[in-house]
């Protein structure tokens, strides 16, 4: 790996190519991946991306006229000091938000490469076209926020958010709430007729604690396994699979933990307090990203856990 101030002017031409080469490729893969869910974001991007192929064809002409047709591939990853770029672009489908950032954090990268080769540029034409770059990339911000008035209109910026927000609910909130629902409320029977029958925390808790687990482990398979997302766009199976079962362990060694407090009434009582917060927290979920009602999400969620609660309380003391 060579470091920034070995190259030589040639090479530093040559970097800026495959530099600007590979973000005109970065944007049109974002305009291409937000096409369908945020149509008018993917105009902003597909503008930038012309912005970029610009920039390449003028390094290209200035490169010919001062050393030939041949140019090195010096890539951003042959050189020191560059920051690594997670391939953001190859999942599907785009996090709206997520892309705007990294295309901010992309913009400032490259300014600062323009800035430091225009530096270092000894001869009057490369120099001057550095710096002219260095100045596009520094107005490219204003160039961004003027592309997203032209083409994002503040009704079509809402209708987008909102877009990724019921997406975000899709894949997240949805598969995430129904791990934590049934960790919280299907783990409450076995944990306290253990509880109950055997008047032993340290029983309690290894039930409580294997029932979590066995609970996270089937109902993290099951929704890996329900849809592959292609049709119902709730996104990658694996991931709603490992959100649902990570969530539903969670919510049953919640009121487990409590267990390991030494003494029995202290740790009926605790526990006891942890599942009306767990219950509470999918309350607030319910109310915040299902728009139910709160009146109507409380009652659902403490007729249920209530109804498993007994259950659990009556075969312990059977």
């Amino acid at each position: 790996m060579r470091s920034f101030q070995s190259l030589s002017e040639r090479e530093i031409l040559a970097l800026a190519i495959s530099l600007e080469e590979e973000d005109e490729r970065v944007y049109a893969e974002y305009a291409e991946g937000l096409r369908e869910n945020f149509p008018a974001s993917a105009a902003v991007f597909e503008g930038m991306r012309e912005e970029e192929s610009g920039h390449r064809r003028r390094l290209i002409e200035l490169y010919q006229q001062k050393f030939g047709n041949h140019i090195p591939l010096i890539r951003r990853q042959d050189v020191k000091g560059f920051v690594t770029r997670r391939p953001i672009w190859l999942v599907r489908p785009l996090g709206l938000d997520t892309v705007r950032n990294q295309a901010a954090t992309m913009e400032v990268e490259s300014r600062r490469f323009y800035e430091r080769a225009a530096a270092r540029a000894q001869e009057v034409e490369i120099r001057q076209l550095l710096d002219d770059l260095a100045q596009e990339e520094r107005s490219h911000e204003d160039r961004a926020e003027e592309l997203e008035r032209d083409k994002l209109s503040p009704q079509t910026k809402k209708k987008e958010d909102e877009s990724n927000r019921r997406l975000f609910v899709l894949q997240v909130v949805q598969p995430g709430l129904a791990g934590l629902m049934d960790g919280s409320v299907s783990t409450l029977a076995p944990v306290f007729a253990a509880a109950v029958a055997t008047h032993s925390t340290t029983d309690a808790f290894r039930v409580g604690l294997a029932a979590s687990l066995g609970a996270g482990i089937s109902m993290g398979f099951a929704e890996a396994l329900s849809d592959d997302g292609s049709l119902t766009g709730r996104g990658r199976p694996w991931l709603r699979g490992v959100i649902t079962g990570l969530m539903t362990t969670v919510g049953g060694i919640g009121h487990t933990l409590p267990f390991l407090i030494p003494g029995f009434r202290a740790a009926m009582i605790a526990a006891v307090v942890v599942v009306l917060l767990e219950l509470a927290v999918i309350t607030w979920i319910r109310r915040e990203y299902m728009d139910t009602p709160i009146s109507s999400a409380a009652l659902q969620v403490a007729f249920g856990g209530a109804l498993v609660f007994a259950t659990g309380l009556l075969i312990g003391s059977a």
